[in-house]
Parts: C-alpha cells; sequence; structure tokens
C-alpha cells in the first residue's frame, strides 16, 4: 500500500502538493485507488482517492488506526553536524528508521558546520518515516548553540555526554542507561567537545561516557548511541 505524509489530513483531506504530484503524476493513481496517509502524530489513516489533481489531490479517509512510537521514554540525540551534508543527511535518515524522538544540530567550539538546511533534513525524515512504516515524525531542531543546549535540557531526563578525551573519566553508556527513560544525548564534533564544553557538561549533571572501545565518527557514534537505548529497552520487554 502506498504512503502518504498530511499532517493536516484529518482537517483538510487534502495530500500537500508534493505528496499529490507524486501520487498523481508519478504513480499514476486515479479516483477510487486506495493509499494510506499518516499525520506525523501517531495515526495511520486509510484512504480512497476522491480527486486525483496533481497539486492538491483530496481523499475520503476509510479508517483509523493508532500507529504509536513503539518505545517507551524519549530519545533526544544532540550532534554537532557533519563537515558533509550526506552524512549528516544519512544520519537522519538512519535515526529516524531506528527510532529517535529529536535530532538537534549543535554549535560547538569544534564544529565544521555553522548552518544547516532544515528543510531538506526535516523531508528526509518524512521520506524514512514513510519507508520504515512509522506515523510519527521526530521534531528537528535548528542549529543551537552548544551552552543553550545545556541550559534548556530537561533535568528530568537522564543525561550523558559522550566524548573521546581519555583525560576525562568516562563510564560506558549501556551500563549508565537506564531502560524506558526519557533520555538526552550530546555527541561531539570530530574534533571532539572542547574540555570547557566538557566541564560545563559534567557542572550541570550531565554523565560522561563512552560508546566502546572502538573509535567512531561523529554520525556513527549518533547511531550508536541510539540503537544502545533500543537494544537495551527491548531485552528489558522480553
Amino acid at each position: 500500500m502506498i504512503r502518504f505524509y498530511a499532517p493536516d489530513i484529518e482537517s483538510t483531506l487534502t495530500l500537500p502538493e508534493s505528496d499529490s504530484g507524486h501520487c498523481v503524476r508519478v504513480l499514476r493513481m486515479r479516483m477510487g485507488d486506495p493509499l494510506e496517509v499518516v499525520d506525523g502524530r501517531g495515526t495511520l489513516y486509510s484512504c480512497v482517492l476522491a480527486d486525483a489533481h496533481p497539486k492538491h489531490a483530496t481523499v475520503e479517509i476509510t479508517g483509523r488506526t493508532p500507529l504509536p512510537k513503539v518505545w517507551r521514554g524519549s530519545i533526544t540525540i544532540a550532534i554537532a553536524p557533519t563537515k558533509h551534508n550526506d552524512r549528516m543527511e544519512w544520519l537522519v535518515e538512519k535515526l529516524v528508521e531506528i527510532g529517535v524522538d529529536r535530532i538537534v544540530p549543535l554549535r560547538c567550539r569544534y564544529s565544521e558546520r555553522k548552518d544547516i538546511n532544515r528543510e531538506r533534513l526535516e523531508k528526509i525524515a518524512v521520506s524514512a518515516m514513510k519507508q520504515s512504516l512509522k506515523a510519527v515524525l521526530p521534531q528537528i531542531d535548528e542549529m543551537t548553540p552548544y551552552g543553550s543546549f545545556i541550559a534548556s535540557a530537561d533535568n528530568e531526563a537522564q543525561r550523558f555526554i559522550a566524548y573521546c578525551d581519555t583525560e576525562i573519566p568516562r563510564r560506558l553508556m549501556a551500563k549508565e542507561y537506564r531502560h524506558d527513560t526519557d533520555t538526552v544525548i550530546l555527541i561531539g564534533p570530530e574534533g571532539d567537545f572542547s574540555k570547557e564544553e566538557i566541564k560545563t557538561a559534567l557542572d550541570n549533571g550531565w554523565i560522561p561516557v563512552t560508546l566502546g572501545d572502538n573509535r567512531l565518527r561523529t554520525e556513527t557514534a549518533a547511531l550508536v548511541a541510539c540503537d544502545t537505548c533500543h537494544i537495551i529497552n527491548q531485552l528489558h520487554q522480553q
């Protein structure tokens, strides 16, 4: 079944222009054809195409199915974007497939990239949500200064900062993580967090962690951290 994304489908019964074009021009769907629509907030709609307009196709909703995320607690990955856009885009795609609630691009002292194309990342997230048969779209923030994020982070969540500096003691995240709990994980740039940034986090109660003995690139570290949460959660659900 073909799946589309329309956040306002309940009120408008209309697909966005991009999805309308894909539906009518690319897939050549016609009036009466069945399709599925997700709203990004956890609901899957069974629909039939009512008007095959290439810019604002309309549908008739025939059923609604709650499709919440499958993990308990929230997972936030706050990461300094990679120098090359394609690696950050790849990361967003994979994080959404695995399962993440929020992605925060961080501007750190040693960041190789000072800005992002948020709209582009959101489109990739939408595509990954549909491809992985999810109905909840993660939040993607604008580029956020490191200090601002530290100051505004949820103090009730378990908060980890993963870094490479071996002179500042760290603990294995897999041993520190508490399953099914709201979690925020800081991942630094290729040049790592500065000592001052690490100190700021530790002074604010963040838990210093390592992701293991392997040296990981920024995007790999973020993926490993996110998947570690899911693996531990799944083990406790058995």
